[in-house]
């Protein structure tokens, strides 16, 4: 139990210095070019802008990009691409079954769904 919360407690220590660090790397730029968002230390992403749907969507849904994780709308971090998750799991799901996939036409009343069971 004592090293869960030491693991706990070192995980708020990073993640308010990484905050602490991102305000700070914002307050030392003259404030006409302040962006509150970009990289600490050139790795961890963060955006203290107002978020937007737009922003919101292709953080967390976006089926063009191939990457799992993407960088967090608000705070400090990486959020997950729930569309990429999806996909990975489900070929994650087709290898370990070994089943061929099942094959649906709506265009037609007939439906595949593969060999019948004995």
């Amino acid at each position: 139990m004592g090293a869960v919360r030491g693991v706990r407690r070192a995980a708020r220590i990073a993640v308010v210095g990484l905050v602490v660090a991102a305000v700070a790397t914002e307050l030392a730029k003259p404030e006409a070019e302040r962006t509150w968002n970009g990289r600490v230390f050139g790795l961890v992403p963060y955006d203290f802008r107002p978020p937007t749907w737009e922003r919101i969507r292709t953080a967390y849904w976006n089926p063009q990009s191939d990457q799992l994780f993407s960088d967090r709308v608000f705070g400090v971090g990486w959020a997950v691409n729930l569309h990429q998750a999806k996909v990975l799991l489900e070929d994650l799901f087709d290898r370990l079954m070994g089943a061929p996939p099942l094959h649906f036409e709506r265009s037609s009343r007939s439906v595949d769904l593969g060999e019948p069971r004995r």
